[in-house]
């Protein structure tokens, strides 16, 4: 199983969004996902709901449970599955934990869940660098990081790579895939401005697929399916960029089928 970790330190820069259609296109491709919702505002995890099994991510940082992994594997039938483990009340605690057992625990829990017969695992995070990111990182294989074209954002990303950059002197596997452009306006002189300091500033680091910003994404999110299965022509467009980036990654992490 490969994990792949989604983060940035800034809010509202397409996290969630990346996460879900990354989860519904892996599915497609015939792998079985698990998706972890480490973001108390639950967004991915009520995007995907219908997903959900017993399991709460804030179990991730406590011991293993002798069958919790064993249940998520149980929770489909042979063949192709997506699970989320969500997003629970208790998982605001992980701040107070100590950064050594939240790193043990959440890599021995995933682990575990790699065991359950999972290809991939994507984990959904909560903007601002905490305990549970740095957890996430310290057990995962990747990280991606979408990035708005904002100097808010722009800020957040360089301190993301600090981060990163931090975390691979104990997990020296992590691989950061790159920054992903998202919600971008064409349109935007200064959107177009900032993409091309981006470019020249981390020639290596952008990902070659930028997410446009597109109200179908936002309905698809809402409706708890993939931005391919809104009946909108506008669709269209998003649904070859998501695909674009998944078809991306995929590569990148070279997902075993």
């Amino acid at each position: 199983m490969k994990t792949l970790v989604v983060a940035q330190q800034k809010g509202g820069v397409g996290k969630t969004s990346s996460v879900v259609h990354l989860a519904f296109d892996f599915l497609e491709r015939g792998l079985s996902v698990a998706v972890i919702d480490l973001d108390t505002q639950a967004n991915a995890s009520y995007t995907l709901g219908q997903y959900k099994i017993e399991a709460r991510a804030s179990q991730l940082f406590g011991p293993v449970p002798a069958d919790r992994w064993q249940q998520a594997a149980q929770a489909q039938e042979d063949g192709p599955r997506l699970v989320l483990i969500e997003a629970d009340p208790e998982l605001a605690n992980a701040v107070f934990l100590p950064l050594p057992k939240a790193k043990k625990n959440m890599k021995a829990n995933i682990e575990a869940l790699a065991e359950q017969g999972f290809d991939i695992c994507l984990i959904d995070t909560a903007p601002g660098l905490g305990v549970a990111l740095v957890a996430a990182l310290y057990a995962a294989d990747c990280v991606l990081s979408p990035i708005e074209l904002e100097a808010y954002s722009i800020q957040g990303i360089k301190m993301m790579l600090t981060t990163i950059m931090n975390v691979r002197k104990e997990n020296k596997s992590l691989q950061f895939l790159g920054m992903v452009p998202s919600k971008v306006d064409a349109r935007n002189p200064r959107h177009v401005r900032h993409l091309a300091e981006l470019k020249a500033a981390y020639p290596q680091l952008i990902v070659p697929v930028s997410i446009g910003l597109r109200s179908s994404i936002a309905d698809a999110l809402a409706s708890g399916v993939p931005v391919w299965k809104i009946r909108k022509t506008a669709a269209r467009k998003a649904t070859q960029e998501v695909r674009g980036l998944a078809a991306y990654v995929f590569d990148k992490m070279e997902i075993a089928q």
